[in-house]
C-alpha cells in the first residue's frame, strides 16, 4: 500500500525532536512536507527526511493525507480547524486548545466531517507510566490511594521564548505544557476528577507564565493525585510515587525516550525505549522493597495507532473526549490558583 503523506506544521522542538523522527520511523507513514520559514531547518528536513519544505500551512492542503500541528500553542486551534475544513485528518501536539470549549468545537467539526482528530499525549507511552499501568492492572499495588507525579527541573535562568514570556494569549506556562501530561496520566490511571485545587506561581524575574505549579485532584473513586510542575527545583523529587493499599512504587528519573530523540537516535532502533537497570523503580514497602524492570517506553505506538486509524478505521490513539476532560481540569486548576480555593467539577 502507498504510504500516507504527512504534512508537519512546525519544526521547533516538538516538530524536530518528536514528531518528525516518529513519523519517519512508522511503517505506512511518510513525512512528505514540513512547514518552516527558517532556511536552516528547511535544509535539514530536505536532507534528513527527503521532505519538501513549504512556507505556509495552506500549501499542505491538497498535497498530503494527514496534517500534524506542532506549532506554538496559540496556533493549534486555527491550524487544526483549517485542516479539518480542507478534509484532512489531524494530529495536534498538546495542548489541543486553551479551553475545553474550543477543543469541543474542534471535536464536533471532526465528527461532522468524519475525520480523525487526535492529540499527541506521548507520555501515555513513557516506560514508567506503562509500568504503573501494569502494576495497577495486576493488583501489585492493591487499591491506589495516592498518585504523586512530577515534572521538575532546575532552570533558575529563563530560556526566554513564548512559553515563558507569552502569557495567557500564547497558552504558555507549565500548567498547560507539562501539566497537560500529568493531568492526562492521572485521569487515565485513576478516573474522573471531582475536585481540583491548585497553587500556581511565577518565581523567576522576567517570566510572565507560571513556572512553579502544584495541582491536587480528588478522583471520583476516592483516590487523590498530587502533581507538580516546576522549573525552580534545586533537588528533584521522584518522578512517580504511587501509594497503594498493598505496596508503593517509587521511580526516579525521566523516561529515556526524549533524551534519545534529542541525541539523534532513531525510535525504531533496538532498545530505544529501554530503561537502564540502575534507574528501575522500587516496588513494595520499606521492610520489603525490590527493584522491578521498567516497561520499555514506546512513543512509536502513538503513530502506529494513527496509521491504523486511517488505514483500518481503528480508534485513534487519544480520544478527543479525553482531551476535553483534561482541559476542563486544567481550566479548573487555573481558576483555583487565582481564587485560592478548591473547584468542584
Amino acid at each position: 500500500m502507498t504510504d500516507l503523506r504527512v504534512g508537519l506544521i512546525g519544526y521547533g522542538v516538538a516538530g524536530a525532536f518528536f514528531h518528525a523522527p516518529l513519523i519517519a520511523a512508522t511503517p505506512g507513514l511518510r513525512l512528505s512536507s514540513v512547514v518552516t520559514r527558517d532556511a536552516g531547518r528547511a535544509a535539514e528536513v530536505s536532507a534528513r527526511y527527503g521532505a519538501r519544505p513549504v512556507a505556509d500551512a495552506a500549501e499542505l492542503h491538497g498535497s498530503v493525507d494527514l496534517v500534524v500541528v506542532a506549532s506554538p500553542n496559540r496556533t493549534h486551534v486555527p491550524l487544526a480547524e483549517a485542516a479539518l475544513r480542507a478534509g484532512l485528518p489531524v494530529v495536534v501536539d498538546k495542548p489541543l486548545a486553551a479551553t475545553a470549549k474550543e477543543a469541543g468545537a474542534l471535536a464536533e467539526l471532526a465528527r461532522e466531517r468524519d475525520l480523525m482528530l487526535t492529540v499527541f499525549q506521548n507520555r501515555r507511552w513513557d516506560g514508567d507510566f506503562l509500568t504503573i499501568r501494569r502494576l495497577v492492572d495486576s493488583g501489585g499495588l492493591g487499591a491506589v490511594n495516592r498518585l504523586e507525579s512530577r515534572f521538575e527541573r532546575w532552570r533558575p535562568v529563563p530560556k526566554g521564548g513564548w512559553r515563558e514570556l507569552g502569557g495567557a494569549a500564547e497558552v504558555g506556562g507549565l500548567l498547560y505544557d507539562l501539566g497537560s501530561h500529568l493531568v492526562d496520566q492521572a485521569l487515565r490511571l485513576l478516573g474522573p476528577a471531582v475536585s481540583v485545587y491548585a497553587e500556581s506561581d511565577v518565581r523567576r524575574d522576567g517570566v510572565v507564565s507560571d513556572d512553579d505549579t502544584f495541582i491536587a485532584l480528588t478522583h471520583a473513586g476516592g483516590a487523590r493525585s498530587h502533581l507538580w510542575v516546576s522549573a525552580v527545583t534545586p533537588q528533584l523529587g521522584p518522578r512517580f510515587r504511587v501509594l497503594g493499599s498493598r505496596a508503593a512504587y517509587v521511580k526516579h528519573g525521566l523516561d529515556v525516550q526524549e533524551d534519545r530523540l534529542r541525541a539523534g537516535l532513531t525510535p525504531d532502533s533496538p532498545g530505544f525505549g529501554d530503561d537502564p537497570e540502575e534507574r528501575w523503580g522500587v516496588l513494595g514497602t520499606d521492610a520489603d522493597g525490590r527493584r522491578i524492570r521498567t516497561e520499555p517506553g514506546d512513543y512509536l505506538a502513538f503513530y502506529r495507532a494513527v496509521a491504523a486509524a486511517l488505514r483500518e478505521g481503528a480508534p485513534p490513539p487519544v480520544g478527543v473526549e479525553e482531551v476535553v476532560e483534561a482541559l476542563t481540569v486544567l481550566e479548573a486548576a487555573r481558576r483555583s490558583a487565582a481564587e485560592g480555593s478548591a473547584v468542584s467539577l
